[in-house]
């Protein structure tokens, strides 16, 4: 019985410290924990932030993809519960035998984007947090395929968020709308596409300034702007890290593979055809 008492003594003291430290870490701000999602979070009045963000996507159903995009982006908060964020950026593609893809090996400029953010419950006053996102973009170059296009789009957003352990441990979940009208300059061609997703997640804050935990988002992408017929589906997991590099400095590290999908092109338990294998996320942010 002594053994047995010493031998659960150390791990039991080591979770007793691991709880002590996380009671006394500061409140959890989830307007910039997640990479694939958000927040209900959106900041005090009067912040101002830069934000640069990089997004690799890699694999297809065959041959060599490599996309990469960088952003570059200023968040202001000009009035209480409403953030305006302005955005812009380049790509990368580096695609090689990849069907019904052309070969291109290129970096461009991408285009711009416009992100307005309102919250309208926080969940230090209420059973949840709850933000409205809408997000508007045009592109000069075709994300997936990196063609020249002439693009326009809009991602509209819901975002829940909860302490499921008050400053310990949060939870989110996101529900996405997004359509889009494409113009491809080549041939003239006029498309228009949408995506529905879910997403949810889990973060722990192990230490102030430092959670780990991982995002899952199920998305669905459609042919024509009102879901009008099912292109592909696809279940993406993953870690995400955030770290409080400093007072006015933070960085948000997440890496997703798809583990399950199915495309209307093909009968693989994988959606290589309208999704990627693997997405990564780097986000670094500084206050000014």
């Amino acid at each position: 019985m002594l053994i047995r008492a010493r031998t659960f003594q150390a791990p039991l003291l080591c979770c007793s410290v691991l709880l002590a430290g996380a009671a006394r870490a500061e409140g959890i701000d989830t307007e910039h924990i997640f990479a694939f999602m958000i927040g209900a979070d959106v900041g005090d009045t009067g912040d101002r932030e830069f934000q640069s963000q990089t997004t690799g996507r890699f694999a297809k159903n065959d041959g060599h993809y490599r996309a990469l995009e960088q952003e570059f982006e200023l968040e202001f908060v000009p009035a209480k519960n409403f953030r305006i964020e302005l955005g812009g950026g380049f790509s990368a593609h580096d695609i090689n035998g990849v069907p019904d893809f052309e070969d291109r090996r290129q970096v461009a400029l991408q285009g711009v984007s416009l992100d307005l953010r309102y919250k309208f419950m926080d969940r230090q006053s209420s059973p949840f947090g709850l933000t409205f996102a809408a997000v508007g973009h045009a592109d000069r170059i075709d994300e997936t395929t990196a063609a020249a296009v002439r693009s326009y789009g809009t991602e509209f957003t819901v975002a829940f968020d909860r302490d499921l352990i008050p400053n310990f441990v949060v939870a989110a979940l996101n529900l996405t709308y997004q359509p889009d009208w494409t113009r491809v300059v080549a041939t003239g061609a006029a498309e228009q596409d949408s995506t529905i997703a879910a997403a949810f997640a889990v973060m722990a804050q192990v230490r102030p300034g430092f959670l780990l935990g991982g995002e899952a988002r199920y998305l669905r992408r459609y042919d024509g702007i009102g879901l009008d017929q099912l292109s592909g589906q696809a279940l993406f997991v993953g870690p995400t890290a955030y770290f409080q590099l400093s007072e006015s400095s933070r960085l948000t590290v997440a890496w997703s593979a798809q583990v399950w999908g199915r495309s209307e092109q093909s009968a693989s338990t994988l959606d290589l055809v309208n999704f990627e294998r693997h997405q990564a996320r780097v986000v670094f942010g500084v206050n000014f």
